[in-house]
């Protein structure tokens, strides 16, 4: 039976808009260095596993 994956694109952007925006009050700068920093976390996985970062589904691959 395969476990359920969750998808990452909405998981990142309910971080970004509701822990970090409306409960953290982080201002744009910090919620920039957070975007880019998950941005330079996916370009490196995708480099380690030489496949696309993300899947259609939006799961990180190989992660699953």
């Amino acid at each position: 039976m395969m476990k359920p994956t969750a998808s990452l694109v909405p998981l990142l952007e309910s971080f970004f808009t509701q822990r970090l925006m409306s409960q953290r009050q982080s201002s744009p700068q910090t919620i920039s260095s957070y975007r880019d920093t998950f941005r330079l976390l996916l370009r490196f996985t995708q480099q380690r596993l030489h496949k696309p970062a993300l899947d259609g589904r939006g799961v990180i691959a190989g992660w699953c």
